[in-house]
């Protein structure tokens, strides 16, 4: 298969053709991607560990299932998971020295499904440490660098899977999405990715930062990808109370590319002072794009978007305090000794990095007698507007677009030493978890020193296919999907 010699472009759809074809085989396929792990990633750091044994054994089983017939969607493909998801055998650190070493018993429902679905999983990509980060620079195992300018963050805190699947060291990923953790590595990257409804896809098996806004989400080179990917994970999970009982539609039956009357808003509190030119422009003319094809286009108004950074900024670190109060070093990961049960709890603690307990710290505080009604409570209740503000905006247009982030990857180092400007990285995400609506961004073009842009469509709860084929139909009239990173080639 001559595709074999330019994994950095190849794409799912391409290679499921070729399995079923028998031009390859899933085994020679992964042997591929090993090998490009082996030669690229030392550069990039996107994997912190590389199943290859269990790789191959899962490629060998593919290759059965194939010959005999088999036809189930991802079957030999080659995938990668965020290392905050549970992997049976396979070491799940959540990017923290704290589980350093933990070897779970058990898949988490997602992994379930790809291993029913037949997918090869090549290993654990790196992430911010318990996904709170914007850039992956807070992962106590090293920073993954972005293939496009190796000098620059992949985003965060998907940063490893990412930028795995844009310098072609895996097909597909797995991420999850706390506040814009697929979506905007997903733009920094030049990759599609998407945040499904809260209740989409169980949270059983991935590791908790905040209960109410995590979500696990699809990293592809391609919509056609991305879509294959949820179309497995998909579905209701007893075992997870939040997991949603409702019929999963067919994502890859909906990409059409017919948008011809879909009516697009375009918010005015998402073109903002600060974003870059080369940004607001591309995503401008991405909009003009859909327009062309038949998409109306109305201006609308957002207007308590100003308050989703705060109000997340209270929420998910309150969240992450009761979450992450279970690591005490008796359960799970090593534990630190000390003269009695505080002390050594005390000390096992003391190996959460610096931005964990700035956040656990705020979080608490929150929660504290006293200032609970004041912070947290306000919080919520501003969160309910925000949720209104998208529930008004959806009964006049289908699908939202606005740019996935106001600026395109930043130098590593620019910005772990202010925590509101990473912070603000996200500004243009927060509302889509806050709100419990689905999102994901499509490259839309480069600035001008040829990083990646993206945009980002939301949609309604449980309308992953609505803008799954908006997408869709943007990407084949624009083409970016086709540029690969110089680190790819």
């Amino acid at each position: 298969m001559n595709s074999l010699r330019d994994l950095g472009k190849l794409t799912i759809e391409n290679a499921r053709n070729a399995l079923r074809r028998r031009q390859v085989s899933s085994e020679e396929l992964t042997r591929a991607y090993l090998e490009r792990i082996r030669s690229l990633d030392d550069r990039l750091h996107a994997y912190l560990t590389v199943s290859q044994d269990q790789a191959l054994a899962q490629a060998a089983t593919a290759d059965r299932r194939i010959v005999s017939g088999d036809d189930t969607p991802l079957l030999g493909i080659p995938v990668a998971i965020k290392d905050i998801i549970i992997t049976r055998d396979v070491p799940s650190t959540a990017g923290s020295k704290i589980l350093k070493g933990f070897i779970p018993p058990y898949d988490a429902y997602v992994t379930e499904r790809l291993k029913q679905a037949g997918a090869v999983l090549l290993g654990k990509t790196n992430t911010d440490e318990f996904a709170m980060g914007s850039s992956t620079e807070n992962s106590a195992y090293g920073v993954t660098r972005n293939p496009w300018d190796s000098t620059r963050v992949p985003g965060g805190s998907s940063g490893g899977s990412a930028a795995a699947v844009s310098a072609g060291l895996a097909m597909g990923a797995l991420g999850t999405d706390t506040g814009g953790s697929v979506r905007q590595p997903a733009s920094f990257c030049g990759v599609v990715g998407i945040r499904p409804t809260y209740g989409r896809v169980s949270r059983w098996g991935a590791i908790a930062f905040a209960s109410s806004l995590d979500q696990v989400g699809t990293f592809g080179r391609t919509v056609t990808d991305c879509a294959s990917m949820l179309q497995v994970i998909a579905g209701y999970d007893r075992r997870d109370s939040t997991s949603l009982d409702v019929l999963v539609p067919d994502y890859r039956a909906a990409l059409t590319g017919n948008v011809n009357g879909l009516r697009i808003g375009v918010p005015k509190e998402y073109f903002i002072e600060g974003i870059e030119p080369a940004v607001e422009s591309a995503v401008r003319s991405a909009i003009a794009v859909l327009e062309g094809l038949g998409a109306e286009i109305r201006e609308i108004s957002l207007p308590h978007t100003r308050y989703a950074l705060p109000v997340y900024y209270l929420l998910a670190p309150a969240e992450a305090s009761a979450n992450l109060a279970r690591y005490d070093g008796i359960r799970y990961g090593p534990r630190v000794l000390g003269e009695d049960v505080i002390d050594s709890t005390k000390n096992t603690r003391a190996l959460f990095g610096p931005e964990v307990k700035r956040r656990i710290m705020l979080g608490t505080y929150a929660l504290s007698a006293g200032y609970y009604d004041e912070y947290y409570g306000r919080a919520s209740r501003v969160r309910t507007l925000i949720k209104q503000d998208f529930l008004n905006a959806f009964e006049d247009v289908d699908v939202i677009a606005c740019p996935t982030s106001p600026t395109t990857a930043f130098k590593i180092g620019e910005r772990t030493a202010d925590p509101l400007s990473m912070y603000l990285a996200d500004i243009f995400t927060l509302s889509v978890n806050l709100s419990a609506s689905c999102g994901l961004s499509v490259p839309c073009g480069f600035d001008e020193g040829g990083l990646p842009v993206g945009l980002q469509l939301i949609g309604n709860t449980l309308q992953e296919a609505t803008i799954l084929n908006a997408a869709y139909a943007y990407e084949q009239a624009a083409a970016w999907h086709e540029q690969a990173p110089p680190l790819s080639k």
